[in-house]
């Protein structure tokens, strides 16, 4: 009996059909997935949810109505699924803002109203109004961003080097998320660039003296 060669890439036969002709299918078909998931972020983001068929997301993602509904057969498992997609994306951009460390605490305070100001945070302000409404979305959404919540709280007090044992540290770190929460809000009708610069400064300056 000869051995098999469970690296191998091509040739073999898995259920009667060649790996070779496998492979590009499997790739081709996670490679449509992502562009439903980042077409369902991006309507979310610019139409919100009433404006955000699986019409226009298949549209966007390029792809017919009858791909995506291979994919997702219904709304909600389009948008069950984009909201773990935006967690994912959500915890990945905090994980990376600062690959090689943080220069300084004003910096990481800049950077991170930033992520509250952009497209996936304005994706997932969008679920959250859904879900509001959306008895299947609900749960799922609300554990997601319970997760999220906690890998927020977890990275920023690492990027901040805060030491939670002083008074007050950990209270002041969750007021700065929520505030920069509320700075993305206000972003979603003006853009308040100027003001964010000034309130970015003075939370530098409060971190600094609760934080030390």
């Amino acid at each position: 009996m000869g051995a098999v060669n469970s690296g191998a890439t091509t040739g073999g036969v898995v259920n009667g059909a060649p790996l070779v002709e496998r492979v590009p299918k499997q790739d081709r078909s996670r490679a449509t997935r992502r562009r439903l998931l980042e077409a369902a972020v991006a309507c979310l983001a610019e139409h919100g949810w009433a404006g955000s068929t699986v019409s226009v997301v298949a549209e966007r993602a390029g792809v017919s109505r009858g791909a995506a509904q291979h994919h997702f057969p219904t709304r909600e498992d389009l948008f069950t699924a984009a909201v773990e997609y935006v967690a994912e994306e959500r915890s990945t951009a905090l994980r990376d803002l600062f690959p090689d460390g943080p220069t300084n605490r004003h910096s990481v305070v800049a950077a991170l109203v930033d992520l509250y100001t952009g497209p996936l945070f304005r994706a997932a302000l969008h679920l959250w109004v859904a879900a509001s409404n959306e008895d299947q979305l609900r749960p799922r959404v609300t554990e997601l961003e319970a997760h999220v919540g906690r890998e927020t709280h977890r990275i920023a007090v690492e990027l901040l080097n805060a030491d939670e044992s002083r008074p007050g540290a950990r209270e002041t770190v969750q007021g700065f998320l929520d505030m920069s929460r509320g700075l993305g809000l206000a972003n979603l009708l003006t853009d308040d660039g100027a003001r964010r610069e000034r309130v970015v400064a003075q939370w530098s300056k409060i971190l600094d003296e609760v934080l030390g």
